[in-house]
């Protein structure tokens, strides 16, 4: 019985008292997200080959 409980609490939250995002919004924090990952990529992108020229540069030496 405690678990049918616990399922009914779950579902009353889930469909009850939490609030999901909009579509709008959804997709606003998506290319958010995904215009941040970018260009925390490209920064490490580039100390990476910063590294790797200062690194060569050192070596061939």
């Amino acid at each position: 019985m405690k678990f049918i409980n616990y399922l009914k609490d779950c579902y009353n939250e889930l469909v009850h008292k939490t609030s999901w995002p909009t579509r709008q919004e959804l997709t606003s924090s998506s290319v958010v997200v995904l215009v941040a990952s970018v260009i925390i990529a490209i920064a490490v992108w580039i100390m990476d080959f910063s590294f790797e020229k200062i690194m060569h540069l050192i070596y061939t030496i």
